[in-house]
């Protein structure tokens, strides 16, 4: 019997039928999408990986791998036949090694994404993917989502951290890619293909990332906005005078940090009155440590920013990013929400932020936007929650409507459904209508010639 033989693959620590040890990798961060498996394998290394592949290919089994389970479009989430096998990459979590002379590391696809950065930083090297989830959030799952996160702006998303991949394919051979190199032409990269794949063509077990020397002082700073264009004139303004040293850069609604306020203990704004809008900034300062500070009184001077505190210690700004990174968490207490990860060209935020807003109070009134994001990447969590006391249940039918008219007009301005979280199950619906049908064929195309079985984390993506 199939279960027994990949039992007997992981060995005794490496499995788990038990219901209640299932629970929580069965259900989708928010609780929308909850699935069903016979068994979660947990193996340790890649050759348990590659022999549970090829056992499950050749008796026709699907296989659904699973990082930190902190996504949140159920990609990572077994259907509900319970057919499915869920394959835990948690145990397959080493630091193989670090090379802080080549600025590089190779790690498994398990390891913690905090994990990761501590280690960089313990060999005085950065790691530069952040993002709110990284203390539970896996390299593995980062990678096969390109997640984004709020270092984009100067480093990229986690498709440009990647220099290597090793990968398990649909027919249990083992891709070893874990090269170092910054350039190599070669023939096709490879590697590009699983980056943001959701597993569908191939497991990935580990992967060779890039270090960055440590960015040395930093200054983190909230300034609050008469508006969203603002936003873009202070991005603008600071690029000229700092370039490349602005690290995060995160627009931000008043109704998200109410509501961080109102629902995160001890959260707290520095500022006395309430604005329309704030960015969190944070740069690297080098060997002048007062030079955010007066190009952001520049900005005050010249009423592009109405108000202005800059972090006066690692307290401080450990507080600020607290407000920011706890925006998710509070917005579960307010109801059911449909979240919007889309991104539209930085120029162009502004626009969006306005005529989203005024198709939502033309045809939603009632309904609460709460809006925040990477302004210097165009991307935007745009998430609109229920009305106050409406029954959450019709909100969310409701919600497809409101899904499709936003969607609609991220085209319309040349944007993406999704930038930083993925298409699992719960955007497969909208990839298949706003796609370009060219693109979706290449992909099946691509998914046809690799999984020709369909065996790996089938009905997610396409």
């Amino acid at each position: 019997m199939l279960i027994d033989e990949l039992k007997d693959v992981v060995g005794p620590a490496g499995w788990t039928s038990d219901p209640h040890e299932l629970e929580p990798h069965l259900t989708e961060w928010r609780g929308a999408v909850r699935g069903e498996t016979p068994i979660m394998l947990s193996p340790n290394t890649v050759e348990q990986v590659a022999e549970i592949i090829r056992r499950c290919a050749a008796a026709g089994t699907a296989v659904v791998p699973q990082g930190g389970n902190t996504g949140l479009c159920a990609g990572a989430i077994p259907d509900a036949s319970g057919e499915q096998v869920l394959l835990s990459l948690s145990r397959l979590n080493r630091i193989r090694d670090i090379r802080p002379d080549d600025f590089s590391v190779v790690v498994e696809a398990g390891c913690i994404l905090e994990d990761m950065q501590r280690a960089a930083e313990r060999s005085g090297r950065l790691f530069a993917l952040s993002l709110g989830a990284e203390g539970s959030a896996q390299i593995g799952g980062n990678i096969s989502t390109d997640a984004g996160g709020i270092n984009v702006i100067r480093y990229g998303t986690a498709r440009a951290q990647v220099l290597g991949l090793e990968v398990v394919l649909p027919d249990g051979r083992v891709w070893n890619g874990l090269r170092s190199l910054r350039k190599d032409t070669a023939g096709y990269d490879l590697k590009q293909l699983f980056i943001g794949a959701e597993g569908t063509l191939g497991i990935i077990t580990a992967a060779c990332l890039k270090l960055y020397p440590l960015p040395g002082e930093t200054t983190v700073a909230l300034a609050a906005l008469p508006s969203a264009q603002n936003a873009i004139e202070l991005l603008a303004r600071l690029r000229r005078s700092l370039a490349d040293r602005i690290q995060a850069f995160e627009l931000i609604a008043d109704r998200p940090f109410r509501w961080v306020e109102k629902n995160i203990a001890g959260a707290r704004l520095p500022f006395d009155r309430r604005h329309e809008w704030y960015v969190l900034l944070e740069a690297a300062v080098a060997d002048d440590g007062d030079l955010v500070e007066r190009e952001l009184m520049r900005a005050l001077r010249d009423e592009i920013v109405a108000d202005v505190a800059v972090a006066k210690n690692s307290s401080e700004a450990e507080a600020l990013w607290r407000m920011r990174h706890s925006i998710s968490e509070a917005q579960k207490p307010e109801g059911a929400c449909m979240k919007h990860d889309i991104s539209v060209p930085v120029g162009s935020m502004a626009e969006f932020l306005r005529r989203g807003g005024e198709m939502l109070e033309t045809r939603w009134p009632d309904a609460r936007l709460v809006a925040f994001g990477h302004v210097g990447d165009g991307n935007l969590h745009y998430n609109v929650t229920q009305p106050a006391g409406a029954d959450p249940a019709a909100f969310k039918l409701e919600g497809v409507a409101i899904s499709r008219a936003i969607y609609q007009l991220v085209r319309e301005m040349g944007g993406s459904i999704s930038a930083e979280h993925g298409i699992g199950v719960l955007k497969r619906p909208w990839l298949q209508e706003f796609a370009d049908p060219l693109e979706l064929e290449l992909m099946q195309t691509l998914k046809a010639a690799l999984d020709p079985g369909n065996i790996l984390n089938p009905g997610k993506v396409i």
